[in-house]
């Protein structure tokens, strides 16, 4: 039997279903998995995407055609049964199942399987063939629980606003930034000043029903340090002499999984890093493929190689399905 679905050039194709899963190309029907730019490109004909992530995907693509499903809902394709299921990756950010002549597949997307009070946790889906990211497959991600890193978060906000500094959290616009906002919320009376890139998507966080911190603008205070004592928000491109100087002895703190290994730290200049991330780490990765049930396994982004020679060495039928997007999503919005 054929593959339900298969890479092409202008990504995964279910020939049977005649649909594309996020991609890189305009094609006439894309199941799209989240709004991050690496999965959502312009262009192509018709958008299906889960209802709850309809209106980030309209945002970031103005003027798409888009239809929403609700989370389950099944929708027919020329005789391909597709639905859409929580990945815990982002808001509105899904996992596809999609079944025919008997073979279930799921897409995975993003996922993570940490508590995020901004979106749906992960639901596992079983099926036949499970294609799963593996953006941190490697035995050394490892992620702390995400109460003990926002403790840790709020704890270094604290001390640096104390000191009249401003504490800078560099994070993804979209997502992470939101997920920060909700877990600050409790802990700070003033707003936290955010850069011009978060704001319309904290709206429409909110608009959902999604509970953030108070924010203002940060291009609303006074020029030339007159900002002290207060957390900002902004996206790592902005860390940038001419943006930074309204702030009073800013301290720049980076919020992603990358910050798991000192190295990356220390060559990205942080004061700080908080292993914070929306991707799963080795041990969830591994407990995701495990409850899925599924006898295959195809990974794809990060470092497929190590998650596949693992898997192949417990037993499962394992492959890298061995394709990147053509050009790099934008490091402000990939949610790492």
């Amino acid at each position: 039997m054929a593959d339900l679905l298969t890479m092409t050039d202008a990504g995964l194709y279910c020939e049977a279903g005649d649909f594309h899963i996020d991609p890189w190309r305009p094609v006439p029907r894309a199941v799209t998995t989240h709004a991050h730019s690496d999965h959502a490109r312009a262009g192509s004909e018709l958008y299906i995407a889960a209802a709850e992530g309809v209106s980030l995907l309209q945002h970031r693509l103005p003027g798409a055609r888009v239809e929403g499903l609700e989370w389950g809902e099944t929708r027919t394709i020329h005789g391909v049964r597709v639905s859409l299921h929580p990945s815990g990756h982002i808001r509105g950010a899904a996992q596809v199942r999609v079944e025919h002549g008997g073979e279930v597949w799921v897409a995975s997307g993003d996922y993570k399987r940490e508590a995020d009070p901004t979106c749906r946790p992960f639901e596992v889906v079983r099926c036949h063939t499970f294609i799963t990211e593996a953006t941190f497959a490697l035995p050394v991600y490892r992620w702390a629980g995400p109460d003990a890193v926002m403790a840790d978060v709020v704890s270094w906000c604290q001390a640096t606003m104390a000191s009249d500094g401003c504490a800078v959290l560099l994070t993804y616009t979209l997502g992470k930034a939101q997920r920060l906002l909700a877990e600050l919320a409790p802990h700070l009376e003033a707003p936290v000043l955010v850069h011009g890139a978060v704001e319309p998507l904290n709206a429409l966080y909110r608009a959902a029903g999604v509970t953030l911190a108070s924010t203002q603008l940060v291009r609303d205070t006074p020029v030339r340090g007159g900002v002290r004592g207060a957390v900002v928000l902004a996206p790592p491109s902005a860390a940038v002499p001419a943006w930074l100087r309204r702030l009073h002895e800013p301290q720049m703190a980076f919020v992603s999984g990358w910050m798991r290994l000192r190295g990356t730290r220390r060559r990205r200049s942080m004061d700080r890093g908080f292993a914070l991330s929306d991707h799963a780490d080795w041990p969830g990765l591994l407990q995701t493929i495990r409850e899925t049930g599924a006898q295959r396994v195809l990974a794809t982004h990060g470092d497929s190689a190590a998650l596949v020679r693992f898997l192949a060495e417990t037993g499962l039928e394992a492959a890298a399905l061995g394709a990147v997007m053509p050009g790099a999503s934008d490091a402000d919005e990939d949610g790492a």
